[in-house]
């Protein structure tokens, strides 16, 4: 728990609220009359399953969308933001779960965009002063990125790093923090979270969307719970467990997560030798049989999806060799990965997994045209039908006609899995596949990962999550600094034995 909490018998109003808040889309009610409030110097956590309305809720209270019903109150009096701009001038600061980088930018332009230190000649910005702000931001948060580099050349994890120390650096009341740890290492948690302690003595309130149990026991004074759309409960962190929280938020039993048997053939389906790109990996070979689970475990920056990325043709390394069943193949595009019998579910669907605009069906079903076709034109019916299975298959809440830009993180990420089991791949690259996903979702990631192994699916497994990798890996693999250092049996082996090959000397 945080070591001083807000005093629950101050008078005080809150520093903002919503009550009886209501969002639909098409048809879809996302938030049904739900009540909720942050103090001056609380962190208060939001939590429930994908689809719960904790995303809807916060943009709404960011100025990203207006209630269909209810209001929403700063201090005690009543608002209505028409734009996140207007949120933002009343001290609301928020960081998505969908990145919003502008990718043309350097680093400092982005931690700065809209607050720019001006220069002596009026219209002019002071770049050096602009530069130096930057780094003191991000050494708050123990990172050292360069702030000259341009956004689009960093990583997620480097990208995630950069939104947050914008939002901290926006002397705002109110932070708003949506899963702002999916994409960063436990140091930069450490971090973050002792400049949370910092924003609590200053009277600054926070929300903070998370779905993972330790993060909320370590930093939460109150915590709220939605489920389809509703408010469940909000009590002080303190008085609930891990079970407790659980069963708010999903109100069943979970899949058991207990049996991870399955078997694992002899048979080499995918092999890489010598594998290696300039900056990011070099000398990576490793082979995966039928029916096995190869775990790639290491630190932001370690290499893990540039290597998978290369093996989909969504990078191709610049020497090496790569073996499917037996055979060197030259794979330089996705296209010619799904050919062979690949499909990847990608680290960052905003940019590589979605089309935002488009339907849940047309989404889901990019993989597998083929299918949905009636001859050569594509079978709206078929389509559709389709897109129903893979919905009701996955547990995805919403309609096949909805726009998939419209669902929870979550529910993206389960179409995306979706999609690309449709194509029937033999061999799956799943690329931190339960990033963003609530604890029952990713109890259903790992019932259908148990699933294809059974089937004889090779799954390559790239996870931050030690115990992810330790419970539904048959090896692990450890890369720090584009080399492979490590060849490990999860049974054989602990978190701290992977983090001592992971962190560099």
């Amino acid at each position: 728990m945080p070591p001083e909490s807000p005093d629950p018998s101050n008078n005080e109003p809150p520093l903002l609220e919503a009550r009886g808040v209501s969002k639909s889309f098409g048809g879809v009610h996302a938030l049904q009359a739900v009540d909720f409030d942050l103090r001056p110097g609380e962190v208060h956590a939001l939590m429930g399953e994908n689809g719960a309305g904790k995303s809807t809720l916060m943009k709404i209270l960011a100025g990203l969308l207006t209630p269909d019903e209810g209001e929403v109150r700063l201090r005690g009096e009543s608002v209505r933001f028409s734009n996140p701009h207007e949120a933002m001038q009343h001290g609301i600061a928020m960081i998505h779960q969908e990145l919003m980088p502008v990718p043309e930018m350097s680093v400092a332009e982005n931690l700065m965009l809209g607050r720019e230190p001006r220069g002596r000649i009026p219209g002019t910005i002071d770049r050096k002063k602009m530069a130096t702000e930057s780094r003191r931001l991000l050494e708050v948060l123990d990172m050292g990125l360069p702030v000259s580099r341009p956004m689009k050349e960093l990583s997620v994890a480097g990208m995630q790093t950069v939104e947050i120390a914008r939002a901290i650096g926006s002397d705002a009341s109110i932070v708003i923090m949506d899963e702002p740890t999916a994409a960063i290492s436990d140091r930069e948690v450490s971090a973050l979270f002792a400049a949370i302690d910092k924003l609590r003595a200053r009277g600054v309130g926070a929300i903070y969307i998370t779905h993972k149990m330790d993060e909320v026991s370590r930093i939460a004074d109150r915590i709220t719970v939605l489920r389809d759309g509703k408010h469940v409960a909000t009590r002080p962190a303190d008085e609930l467990d891990g079970k407790q929280l659980i069963s708010l938020m999903v109100g069943r039993e979970l899949l058991d997560q207990s049996d991870t048997s399955h078997p694992v053939g002899v048979e080499v389906v995918l092999s890489v030798s010598g594998l290696g790109r300039r900056g990011d990996y070099h000398d990576i070979s490793f082979e995966v049989r039928k029916g096995e689970v190869l775990g790639l475990a290491g630190l932001m920056g370690a290499g893990r999806s540039e290597v998978v990325s290369a093996i989909f043709g969504l990078a191709p390394a610049e020497r090496g060799v790569i073996e499917v069943g037996g055979v060197p193949v030259r794979i330089r595009e996705p296209a010619g990965a799904i050919r062979l019998g690949i499909g990847m579910v990608t680290e960052d669907r905003k940019d590589y997994g979605i089309i935002p605009e488009l339907p849940v069906a047309q989404n889901v079903t990019l993989a597998a045209l083929r299918e949905a076709c009636r001859g050569p034109v594509i079978s709206p019916r078929r389509e559709m039908a389709m897109a129903g299975e893979a919905v009701d298959q996955f547990g995805i809440k919403c309609t096949p006609r909805q726009k998939i830009g419209q669902l929870s993180g979550g529910n993206q990420q389960k179409a995306v899995i979706a999609r690309t089991m449709m194509a029937g791949p033999s061999i799956v690259i799943l690329d931190e596949p339960t990033r963003g996903i609530d604890v029952a979702a990713k109890s259903e990631v790992y019932q259908i990962i148990r699933d294809l192994t059974r089937k004889g699916t090779t799954v390559l497994l790239v996870s931050s999550e030690l115990p992810e990798l330790l419970a539904m890996s048959d090896r692990i693999l450890v890369m720090r600094e584009g080399k492979i250092t490590a060849r490990l049996d999860p049974g054989q082996t602990t978190q701290e034995e992977i983090l001592r090959h992971a962190i560099p000397v």
